[in-house]
């Protein structure tokens, strides 16, 4: 993958052409939402909606996420990804969290030279509005040794799109794995109780410490008005502010879509939800074949996975998981073997019949 080191001259690292850089964050537009544009009663941690964001929670209010349309005016932007408290929580336990996160593999941060003496400093620009103004906490969370460093920001206006431009500095302790397993964790608090909150900012790198995380976050479940919207997600190599930080980087549908395949991938349209029924286009047919136990039908991904993926099945008929249609209304059981990294072998129970008809969501996600 092609990187582009972006640095000022007091860090001593050279701006190269950013033209053919592939930027570090996935969809930092949010413009691919593969799994939907909308999902009600979020109270757990796991991907929706809005490709590579992920929440991170505990027992902190529920919660509406979507890709909306909502944008900072005259910046190229065409989605946010929306947080909305449907069910408050004022008082949070101690041990409550509530964070929008970002993981990402260690082999696509090697250019950070993490855990060297020439260790890269490191900016994380995004756009954010709330209605919740105050201190909010961001963490770069080092799972592989593990460290953490914070950096706060403050929403100011309330209603407001706001630019904030967080700069880290490099550390020479601890590189991160070369492999695809989630070596940092982008954390971007908003709420918690107080064994994240009781102890002091740690603005430099050294050991996780819990009590050090997210001192002074407002907490964004206290209401049902609350909502907080974010996009133009970027991670840069060297040190910027808020008038030397290069332009967001934009990637063409595609290109974006590619890179968010290779952790979750679906069959059906991109404007149609996983699980859904009577929708013939981009489904797998397979006529003349037979569906049994005794047979294998090879099938490829269209992009590689990051891991063997979990895969699951959905009748084209009605969207039943774990089934397929023979085309004339009946389900039968499918069922997956031999899963690598760029298919796998699709097996049925049930009978011969003359065709089936089946989606499938293949998910890698870190």
């Amino acid at each position: 993958m092609a990187l582009t080191l972006h640095g000022t001259v007091s860090d001593n690292t050279v701006a190269l052409d950013r033209k053919t850089a592939t930027p570090l964050i996935i969809n930092g537009d949010m413009a691919i939402a593969q799994r939907g544009t909308s999902e009600t009663g979020i109270t757990g941690s796991t991907y929706h909606t809005v490709d590579r964001f992920t929440t991170f929670m505990s027992s902190l209010g529920t919660w509406t996420l979507s890709q909306s349309t909502d944008v900072p005016t005259g910046q190229g932007f065409s989605n946010s990804l929306k947080w909305d408290c449907t069910t408050a929580d004022a008082s949070p336990s101690a041990s409550d969290y509530l964070i929008h996160q970002i993981r990402m593999e260690g082999q696509h941060l090697q250019v950070l030279k993490k855990g060297t003496s020439n260790a890269e400093s490191f900016t994380f620009s995004f756009w954010v509005k709330s209605n919740k103004t105050g201190t909010y906490n961001v963490e770069m969370l080092d799972k592989d040794n593990p460290r953490m460093i914070t950096k706060q920001y403050t929403i100011d206006s309330a209603n407001t799109w706001e630019k904030k431009v967080l700069s880290f500095a490099g550390d020479t302790t601890g590189a991160l794995d070369n492999d695809n397993a989630n070596s940092l964790e982008i954390n971007m608090w908003l709420g918690s109780g107080s064994n994240f909150s009781s102890g002091t900012t740690q603005t430099s790198w050294a050991t996780t410490t819990n009590a050090n995380r997210a001192v002074g976050n407002v907490n964004l479940a206290d209401s049902t008005a609350n909502e907080w919207l974010i996009t133009g997600v970027q991670l840069e190599v060297g040190t910027f502010d808020v008038n030397s930080i290069p332009p967001f980087q934009f990637e063409d549908v595609g290109t974006s879509l590619a890179r968010c395949q290779r952790y979750y991938e679906k069959t059906y349209n991109l404007d149609v939800d996983p699980g859904t029924g009577s929708n013939p286009v981009g489904r797998y047919q397979f006529y003349s074949y037979g569906l049994d136990d005794n047979q294998r039908f090879p099938i490829r991904y269209h992009t590689r996975k990051r891991a063997a993926p979990t895969i699951v099945a959905y009748s084209s008929a009605d969207g039943t998981s774990g089934k397929a249609s023979n085309g004339g209304g009946t389900n039968y059981t499918v069922t997956s073997d031999s899963i690598g990294e760029s298919g796998f072998g699709l097996k049925g129970a049930g009978g011969t019949q003359d065709g089936f008809f089946v989606h499938f969501t293949f998910e890698s996600e870190l």
